[in-house]
């Protein structure tokens, strides 16, 4: 983003974060690597987006890209995980989840921003977020039984929920990219845009009419979407009843109420 105003830490040299008023920029920045997600990438995300979250109301959108303009990210690190034994094979795992988890427990919603290449790790990275965007020059894909690897990062968990389990046998099973005419066909995509510059504005004007609503309703909101994904009927509405309840413990609640009955806009303070 060549816009964004405010300012910028690098974390690891290979993840950048950058603010500019409430709005969190993320950046995976290896486009020599093309993104790809080393070992040193996934702490730097997972620490980011705890940190993120530790602030509370103050973050009100993130969005989530990569650098470069060839990739969003390309997957793993596969010459990392060459020579890992299966007990480190699963620690990879889990700290990729690990960020996954950090993403969708973060109360403001991440759009991942996407383009070009999102293959494996990266297409997983993308689906825990909250929406994928996406430039008509982006690719997407689950390569890894090519490599005789599985999805390791919750891409046999989020891609059924996604785009439907029949689908995701068949994306996993085959390898095969798909374009973004199939992706959007499919529902994994959410919105397509013609080029970088116009993904960009199309995710931030998301991103600020969201902001204008109840910061805690909309993290409310979002906890109960991601905790109740998959469950049972009577589990998922139990969590929506406990999330409604919560909801009368906030303060913007009683102003937005108080603002719809006196006919005016309301001045939420994000409490």
């Amino acid at each position: 983003m060549t816009d964004t105003t405010g300012s910028t830490t690098d974390l690891d040299d290979e993840v950048r974060l950058e603010r500019d008023g409430d709005l969190a920029i993320v950046t995976v920045d290896r486009p020599a690597a093309l993104n790809a997600l080393s070992p040193g990438v996934l702490a730097a995300l997972a620490r980011t987006f705890e940190s993120l979250a530790a602030e509370g109301s103050a973050v009100r959108g993130v969005i989530l890209t990569g650098a470069g303009g060839r990739a969003f990210v390309a997957g793993a690190d596969i010459v990392a995980i060459s020579s890992l034994t299966p007990e480190e094979g699963e620690q990879s795992a889990r700290d990729g989840h690990r960020v996954a988890a950090a993403i969708e427990a973060l109360p403001a919603p991440v759009i991942a921003c996407i383009d070009g290449f999102a293959l494996g790790g990266g297409l997983e990275l993308a689906l825990a977020c909250d929406f994928i965007y996406a430039t008509d020059a982006s690719q997407f894909g689950q390569p890894e039984v090519k490599l005789g690897l599985i999805p390791g990062f919750g891409g046999t968990v989020r891609l059924p929920r996604t785009v439907g389990l029949a689908r995701a046998k068949e994306l996993i099973y085959t390898g095969r990219r798909i374009d973004i005419d199939e992706a959007v066909q499919i529902g994994l995509v959410l919105r397509r845009f013609p080029d970088r510059e116009a993904l960009f504005t199309g995710a931030r004007e998301t991103l600020a009419l969201i902001s204008a609503n109840a910061a805690p309703a909309v993290g409310l909101t979002k906890r109960v979407l991601v905790a109740a994904a998959g469950r049972r009927t009577e589990t998922a509405t139990e969590l929506e009843i406990e999330g409604f309840g919560d909801a009368f413990r906030t303060d913007d609640m009683h102003e937005g109420v108080a603002a719809f009955i006196e006919k005016r806009e309301p001045r939420f303070s994000g409490s």
